[in-house]
């Protein structure tokens, strides 16, 4: 017979994560210097808010680690309902700022906050709350399925407007991913993909940036100043790494030539300064980490704290591994952050957030 075990927390992913926010900490130093210097007359100017982003984040997973999740299952509806008010806010300039021609942050005083990000983890607790809730009804489309199609447009349609294409791409598949491993029909997840896939077109379509980034990703070189400038500058980073990498503080590319280095290409720059060695050791890192969350889901004691495990683990680990293939040139371009890495505090807090419910899964996890 299972016992509930209680330990302390799941050392390894402890560890994982420890190294993965370092290796941050390390690499958005290395990647920003120059254009901090440049910009705020300051090196160590976003190295100084990443670690403060660190240090709340750390606070963060160390209350969460503590606090039962079930307390998550009882405030879900008041969280979501919180989350999408957000949501509504950031759309009004009055309250948020522009950036890149996307209103996706909130501003008080000297602070900016992405509600998108809190956006993703609200989602995964509702779908986690609501499978439990709908267990025997999840094979009924009416009374199992559409509920929770009905709350992911609710987040999925204000997101995509922001717009932020990236992150309206991941709550999708993420939420549909929990549904199928809980047992959705298959037929319902054919027929809502066919659904939406002109719905994505259109968005793609429509938009002119992301008209031109599938283009990017398709050829490049057929516009090596414009639109494939990017990635083909990324492509040069991860040529220049090789085998060992140029050493740490030596990219080139981070100098003024690959733009967003310290964010969506941070990849890149840890390619060139650390070459296939470095880049290989982030794959395994996040492998690692993927495969503790499942082991975290498949030990939850009960089937709230399992769908729970379940959808952050994906959280995190579809976003790292998009973000991955974004940078080596295999996915087109998201403007999706590496989780534990990038620079941006959103995203750390979540991320870490995230990280402290595993944790305290874990914790009161099943001894098989």
């Amino acid at each position: 017979m299972n016992k509930i075990r209680n330990t302390n927390c799941d050392s390894i992913l402890c560890i994982t994560v420890a190294i993965l926010v370092l290796i941050g900490i390390v690499m958005v130093f290395s990647s920003s210097a120059a254009y901090t210097v440049r910009d705020h007359n300051d090196s160590y100017y976003f190295l100084k808010k990443q670690i403060l982003w660190c240090v709340l984040g750390t606070v963060l997973l160390l209350f969460t680690k503590t606090l039962d999740y079930h307390k998550l299952h009882q405030y879900a509806y008041p969280i979501m309902v919180f989350t999408f008010l957000l949501l509504i806010i950031v759309t009004f300039p009055e309250f948020s700022k522009k950036v890149g021609g996307a209103r996706r942050w909130l501003t008080l005083g000297g602070f900016s906050f992405q509600p998108s990000e809190l956006a993703k983890f609200t989602l995964v607790l509702f779908i986690a709350k609501s499978l439990v809730k709908r267990a025997d009804k999840l094979r009924n489309f009416a009374y199992g399925y559409l509920p929770n199609l009905i709350v992911l447009g609710f987040f999925f349609i204000p997101i995509l407007f922001q717009p932020d294409f990236g992150t309206a791409m991941i709550i999708f598949a993420v939420t549909f991913s929990m549904l199928f491993i809980a047992g959705l029909r298959k037929k319902f997840l054919f027929l809502s993909i066919l659904a939406i896939v002109p719905f994505i077109a259109s968005a793609i379509l429509t938009a002119e940036y992301r008209t031109k980034r599938i283009i990017a990703f398709v050829d490049p070189w057929k516009d090596p100043s414009g639109i494939g400038f990017q990635v083909i500058q990324s492509f040069y980073a991860f040529g220049r790494g090789g085998f060992w990498g140029t050493g740490l503080g030596q990219s080139s590319q981070k100098l003024f030539r690959l733009p967003e280095a310290h964010t969506d290409f941070i990849f890149s720059v840890i390619g060139e300064e650390l070459g296939f060695i470095g880049t290989t050791a982030i794959v395994i890192l996040f492998s690692i980490f993927i495969w503790r969350g499942f082991i975290t889901a498949y030990r939850a004691k009960d089937p709230f704290g399992t769908h729970l495990a379940t959808g952050l683990t994906l959280l995190i680990g579809l976003q790292a591994f998009i973000n991955l293939g974004v940078a080596s040139g295999l996915l087109p371009t998201k403007g999706l952050t590496l989780p534990f890495i990038s620079m941006g505090g959103s995203s750390m807090l979540i991320t870490m957030l995230s990280v402290g419910v595993l944790l305290n899964i874990s914790k009161q996890a099943k001894k098989c």
